[in-house]
């Protein structure tokens, strides 16, 4: 695998985790906006994939055999931001100007404990990428040193 390779598949999961990151703070933004009656801010997740194309590297497999049968690494790419569907929370308030008939209001499906988490995670996940960045960098650094 080359140089670029492997920054290129860094790169694109720092790119992905930054997105997610983005989209848990503007779930977290949100987590009591509503919209109108029995309407109110829906959950949004990064859905990721693995990229397309020719793989950049391809993992032996752990038992010795070829290569067609290990694992292919081509980096990740967002396939999109999906709406989550769980159902809105309803809460009653029925002095609030957006209650319904029943006085309930329409909240998010938010839960910032479960952002939280998932915020912690991709974090982790950004740097964990980070790390891998500056090891081939490293790598590629001394490479030049040897050659001098």
């Amino acid at each position: 695998m080359g140089i670029y390779a492997s920054l290129g598949i860094s790169a694109s999961g720092l790119a992905a985790q930054r997105l997610r990151m983005d989209t848990i703070a503007s779930n977290l933004a949100n987590a009591d906006s509503t919209t109108g009656v029995g309407e109110a801010y829906r959950r949004k997740a990064v859905a990721l994939a693995p990229s397309a194309g020719t793989p950049a590297f391809t993992l032996p497999a752990s038992n010795g055999g070829t290569a067609a049968t290990g694992t292919d690494l081509r980096g990740v790419t967002v396939t999109g931001i999906v709406e989550d569907q769980a159902p809105l929370r309803r809460v009653y308030e029925p002095g609030h100007p957006l209650a319904d008939g029943e006085g309930y209001v329409t909240r998010p499906n938010v839960n910032a404990v479960t952002e939280m988490v998932d915020l912690v995670a991709a974090s982790r996940s950004f740097q964990a990428n980070v790390s891998a960045f500056e090891a081939t960098k490293s790598m590629a650094r001394d490479a030049l040193r040897i050659i001098q």
